[in-house]
């Protein structure tokens, strides 16, 4: 039995480790996935990919890639606006093939297809708002006096006490 040099550049199951210097190839590859509606655990997932970490530090110490970063984050929403539309127009999972107690096949809703699709969707409504809050997220409409359109009302009981 042999041991193995996990440093040792001529072993195959430890090709010299993840990428750690920047480049703005790395970057561009990064920020164009992002603006896909990617996460960057799954980008950084591949072994040719730096460490969620290391793009962390990126950010900190790279201000052009912090800048382009955030960039993409706001395209990222409106990617997430269109995985909504898509995800909400395919049907094609809802129903499923299922068989009766006589062996007869019938057609039926899948619920649990369906609860995964809208979870895909509030997941996917929640972040859009988050990253572009005045184009995705709720709109608040106060009303009544301009100057104080909030009323704090303070309901103090002082009758006779428990009945």
């Amino acid at each position: 039995m042999s041991i193995v040099n996990p440093s040792d550049s001529n072993n195959p199951r430890h090709p010299g480790g993840r990428p750690t210097t920047y480049t703005p190839e790395i970057a561009d590859r990064i920020c164009g996935e992002i603006a896909e509606g990617k996460s960057l655990r799954t980008i950084c997932k591949p072994d040719e990919m730096p460490a969620l970490s290391t793009v962390f530090l990126w950010r900190r110490t790279h201000q052009e890639f912090s800048d382009r970063y955030e960039k993409a984050k706001q395209d990222c929403a409106d990617a997430m606006a269109e995985d909504i539309l898509a995800i909400a127009d395919d049907s094609s999972m809802d129903w499923a093939e299922r068989v009766d107690k006589d062996g007869n096949k019938y057609y039926a809703i899948d619920k649990d297809n369906i609860q995964r699709s809208r979870l895909q969707v509030d997941a996917r409504k929640w972040i859009a708002a988050k990253l572009k809050p005045n184009r995705y997220g709720d709109k608040v409409e106060l009303s009544g006096n301009a100057d104080s359109p909030l009323k704090v009302c303070i309901n103090i009981d002082l009758g006779a006490g428990d009945k």
